[in-house]
């Protein structure tokens, strides 16, 4: 993809995510349209998914998890994620793009 669909403003970046809860296990699928494809093992229970997937980026992304957060899609598959004091450089180099 030549033009990821990343927001970045200063310091921080945002993106979408398409989650497919009750996966076999947590992994980034690569893309769903403009979204990050993240398959997690949680299931979609009391905001378990929705966890489990700041959990997840935070870990893989190699940021505190207080950086991540939830800015849109509480109870939606597609959410809108936020990571704090992050570049696009830094999301690029991560997702190997």
């Amino acid at each position: 993809m030549n033009q990821l669909p990343v927001a970045e403003t200063s310091g921080k970046i945002r993106f979408k995510v398409r989650v497919q809860p009750r996966a076999s296990r947590n992994e980034i699928t690569g893309w769903h349209g403009d979204a990050l494809k993240i398959r997690l093992t949680a299931p979609p229970v009391e905001g378990e998914a929705n966890q489990a997937c700041l959990r997840f980026l935070a870990d893989f992304f190699q940021v505190n998890r207080r950086q991540v957060n939830l800015v849109s899609g509480l109870k939606s598959r597609t959410k809108t994620i936020e990571i704090t004091d992050f570049t696009l450089a830094e999301f690029k180099q991560f997702l190997g793009d």
